[in-house]
């Protein structure tokens, strides 16, 4: 046999280093297999419960006059040192169970009861031999007898077997005892083992029944095959010993035989009234049973007629209308005292319709009768309400319409502006505002006659007041009326259009300034009034929203003040389309004293259509809700109307233009140019806001009439076209210096005017030299013309081109060149009618003459070298003394 591991010094050394810190001293160490398991069940080893190579190692440690044991498990590290994996007091151990399903017997589990759950599997611990594992546990019984007083409980190993196998291994046993502090490792003798392990294995009378029994033998036991037989052999008879002895004994049995049969009697008795107990106990049962299903369902009966009673209560409280509620509905009266009743008829009507419908009522009510009967009724109800209410709202929009059209005193009266005050107007609409939402709740059909009642009287007031307005405000404004023909050439003295006419634009201004946020006003009003489901109508910032902002008595109503909820204003096509539509019944035909006021200041002054075009622009662009869209309509007509009025006068002035082409001969400056400029410069007085580009386009059009007029005229006349061209294009230019810095549209037109006067200017200049100078200058444009064809040198042997005949033109035409020069100067005098334009015009004459004569100088020089010709400087000298 292999040396056991127990025998292991090295092992024991390394195990004693492993538990160095705890101050433990090793009794025993051997190598061990660990698996996992639970108790009665068989230990196979499955995935996740292969067998871990451990060490159990045995200690003690002694404390005063107490020792203590423990059982430490020891696992290898990765470097092959033992170190502490688990820690077992001896006191704790309970049972040893060997393993019956490992054949072998090697394999054993120790139970201790302070393992804090009991439901997890104990380790197994296999060991190699059964002569390890008897070693092991007889240490560990050892010890726990001697040290701690008692023996765990053994299962799975034979007493018997135990002790024989310590007999026979006497020598290699070790038996451990405590000596005082320290502990001694002596062995033990055979008889010392033998009565050890019988005393730790069995109990006193166990012992002392054994010890008599193989005392009466005087043999002694070879084997315990043999000694088991006759330990079988001798319980035999015993056992035969034992039975003849009772059959002995007739009497008493006879005796036990009579009292058992009647003992049967009275149980044979007792089952029988068992069985009767049980029949009545079983129709008992089966009564009470029946007792408790019919009392069962009685008590859900009850239940379920309270629930049922509970429902036709809730059912019959909705069909019952109460009596102040119907007499409100049928025939109470609309006075503003009575509105709160009649606002509280109308909400228990809409709920009371609402609780009848199938989602707040049960579908099985929906087709009751009762229901039916009581949704009939209702509707009739809500019908006679809402006839009522149309019919008395239908009046009373038109008796406060009539009674405020009736008293002078709310309008514009002669000497006195009245500025239109709806405020008491809305503060009596506004009591029976909810009483419409509640209508259109209700039924929203009965709305569209009350928006048309309520429009068709607001409009009657409106444009009243509108046209009384209008009327005093142009009767009450002093203004000089300005002529409208300002670029006729037949017209006087242009000091007349200087007359001040502010005052024409600033009664455009206030009439904007009252009405615009009073129609604003009351389409807001009357959207939110009419229960139309839109945003506001007035952006923050809209000159509405500023004089409400400013003005304390401007009566605001909105949706919030009609239900007292915050309901979100929902973007609705159809919405805006049927506001709209009713916004135009509404303020129709106010238009017109709008018209009146701008044709009236058209009269006075066209060009305070231009004030009046950025007023209205402004105005325009502080309306952007949707909702207030006719306002925008009216607004966008006004614009329009402007526009067409001050296109009439443009279209007016460009005929005055055209006129002067019909003169039969015009000389120097015409009558329009400067006239353009001072129209030009009111213009630019007058501009407001966005007004810029209808400025613009009567710039492009009045310059454009003039330009093609001024060519038209020029043209009547050919010999002083450029004449007439560069004095005006030279007029336009001066007359329009200051403007065209400030007014791109006229500095384009300005740069138009200076390169036509620089064309004119050429070709006039260019006209005067050819007449003085024409023989030089056809001279050598004949040379031009053959150096194309032919090489210089071969031009002086051309016909008419040689050097006497260059000789003879230059004797012609420079024998008196100062006279020709002056004469030159009085031509271009002779025919300006702007005595300011003959400096820079002589300047650009000598300039361009210069010019020409350089290039001819520089042409003989290489075509006729030899010849001699007076010199560029001395002519150059000759013009700058003149």
């Amino acid at each position: 046999m292999a040396k056991s591991s127990a025998d292991d010094e090295e092992l024991k050394r390394l195990s004693q280093a492993a538990i160095e810190a705890t101050k433990q001293s090793i009794v025993m160490s051997i190598r061990v297999a660990k698996s996992r398991g639970i108790w009665g069940k068989s230990g196979r080893l499955g995935r996740g419960h292969m067998a871990s190579p451990r060490v159990l190692a045995l200690s003690s440690k002694s404390k005063g006059q107490s020792t203590k044991a423990f059982l430490h498990v020891l696992k290898y590290s990765s470097g092959g040192v033992l170190e502490p994996a688990k820690l077992y007091k001896l006191k704790h151990l309970t049972k040893v169970e060997v393993l019956t399903s490992d054949p072998s017997g090697c394999t054993f589990m120790l139970g201790f009861d302070n393992l804090r759950s009991q439901s997890v599997a104990p380790p197994q611990w296999t060991m190699r031999n059964i002569y390890d594992r008897n070693r092991l546990l007889l240490c560990i019984l050892n010890i726990c007898k001697e040290m701690l007083g008692h023996l765990p409980k053994v299962v799975g190993i034979d007493v018997v077997e135990m002790a024989l196998w310590a007999k026979e291994n006497t020598p290699a046993v070790t038996n451990y005892a405590n000596s005082q502090d320290r502990q001694v490792a002596s062995m033990v003798t055979e008889d010392d083992l033998k009565v050890t392990v019988e005393r730790d294995l069995v109990s006193q009378a166990e012992e002392e029944d054994m010890e008599a029994l193989l005392g009466t033998y005087v043999m002694g036991i070879g084997e315990a095959e043999a000694f088991s037989e006759r330990l079988k052999r001798e319980l035999l008879a015993l056992e035969a010993a034992n039975v003849h002895a009772i059959l002995e004994t007739d009497p008493l049995i006879e005796e036990i035989v009579h009292g058992l049969e009647s003992a049967s009697i009275c149980v044979d008795d007792m089952d029988e009234w068992l069985g009767i107990f049980n029949v009545k106990l079983r129709h008992m049962r089966e009564d009470i049973a029946s007792i408790e299903t019919r009392n069962n369902k009685l008590e859900m009966q009850s239940v379920n007629n309270k629930s049922l009673i509970q429902e036709l209560d809730k059912l019959l409280e909705r069909l019952r209308v109460p009596s102040q509620y119907a007499a409100c509905l049928t025939g109470g009266s609309f006075d503003e005292a009575r509105m709160i009743q009649n606002v509280e008829a109308c909400e228990w009507l809409t709920g009371a319709l609402r609780g009848l419908e199938v989602p707040n009522l049960d579908p099985s009510y929906a087709n009751i009768r009762a229901v039916k009967e009581k949704r009939i009724e209702l509707e009739k109800l809500k019908t006679t309400f809402v006839r009522r209410a149309s019919e008395f709202l239908m009046k009373y929009f038109a008796s406060l319409v009539d009674f405020m059209i009736t008293d002078k005193s709310y309008f514009s009266q002669r000497g006195q502006l009245k500025r239109p005050d709806h405020a008491d107007l809305r503060y009596k609409c506004r009591t029976y505002a909810r009483l419409l939402q509640h209508l259109k709740n209700l039924d929203k059909n009965c709305l569209g006659p009350l928006r048309k009642a309520y429009c068709s009287s607001l409009n009657l007031l409106l444009r009243r007041e509108a046209r009384e307005f209008a009327n005093e405000l142009r009767a009450s404004t002093k203004a000089s009326k300005n002529p409208t023909v300002w670029l006729e050439a037949s017209s006087g003295s242009s000091s007349a259009n200087n007359a001040d006419t502010s005052t024409v634009s600033d009664a455009y201004s206030k009439m904007l300034t009252i009405f615009i946020p009073l129609l604003v006003d009351e389409s807001s009003f009357f959207a939110h009034f009419m229960c139309f489901e839109v945003p506001a109508l007035v952006p923050p910032g809209g000159p509405a929203s500023n004089k409400k902002a400013a003005n304390d008595d401007v009566d605001d109503l909105g949706i919030m003040e009609i239900d007292d909820n915050d309901v979100k204003p929902v973007k609705n096509s159809v919405e805006l389309g049927t506001l709209n539509e009713s916004l135009q019944e509404l303020l129709t035909g106010i238009q017109e004293d709008f018209y009146a006021v701008v044709d009236w200041a058209y009269k006075i002054d066209p060009l305070r259509c231009i004030s009046m075009h950025g007023i209205t622009e402004r105005y325009l662009s502080g309306q952007k809700a949707d909702a207030a869209g006719f306002v925008r309509l009216l607004l966008d007509d006004l614009e329009s109307r402007i526009s067409m009025q001050f296109n009439r006068f443009v279209d007016e002035a460009c005929h005055q233009i055209e006129r002067n082409e019909r003169n039969v001969r015009q000389m120097g400056v015409l009558s329009y140019i400067p006239r353009f400029a001072t129209l030009a410069t009111r213009m630019e007085q007058y501009i407001q806001g966005q007004s810029r580009d209808l400025v613009d386009q009567a710039y492009t059009k009045f310059v454009n009439i003039m330009f093609a007029t001024l060519e038209k005229i020029a043209q009547a006349d050919p010999k002083y076209a450029d004449i007439v061209l560069l004095e005006n294009y030279a007029a336009f230019q001066n007359s329009l210096y200051d403007l065209a810095n400030v007014v791109p549209t006229l500095a384009k037109f300005y740069h138009q005017a200076s390169e036509s006067y620089e064309q004119a200017c050429t070709r006039h200049i260019n006209v005067i030299i050819y007449f003085q100078f024409e023989k030089l200058f056809q001279f050598h444009r004949k040379i031009e013309d053959l150096m194309y064809t032919i090489p210089p040198e071969e031009i002086p042997f051309q016909l008419g081109l040689s050097k006497m005949e260059l000789r003879k033109m230059l004797k012609s035409s420079l024998s008196g060149v100062d006279k020709s020069v002056a004469s030159m100067y009085r031509k271009l005098q002779k025919f300006l009618t702007s005595e300011e334009l003959l400096p820079s015009l002589w300047d650009k004459c000598k300039k361009e003459f210069l010019d020409k004569y350089e290039s001819f100088a520089q042409m003989v020089g290489k075509i006729y070298p030899n010849e001699t010709i007076p010199a560029v400087s001395e002519m150059k000298d000759l013009l700058a003394s003149m």
